[in-house]
């Protein structure tokens, strides 16, 4: 899955899969996380928001498991 960068200090890249709904994180640290079944506006959502990791707090840490990939 191809991710685009976020300027972020604790989100360095995220990338999104229509067909499975799946949404990647890469952090800051380097540990990527996937987030399954997250709806489209989601992932917009964060690749448009003024703070993207208030964003990813508030809209999908809470709401979706994390399955850690690296």
């Amino acid at each position: 899955m191809e991710r685009k960068r976020i300027s972020s200090s604790r989100i360095r890249s995220a990338g999104y899969d229509d067909k499975t709904r799946t949404l990647e994180i890469e952090f800051s640290d380097g540990k990527i996380s996937a987030y399954m079944d997250v709806a489209p506006d989601i992932y917009r959502g964060l690749m448009s928001a003024p703070s993207p990791v208030a964003y990813f707090e508030d809209r999908i840490a809470e709401e979706y498991a994390a399955s850690r990939i690296k």
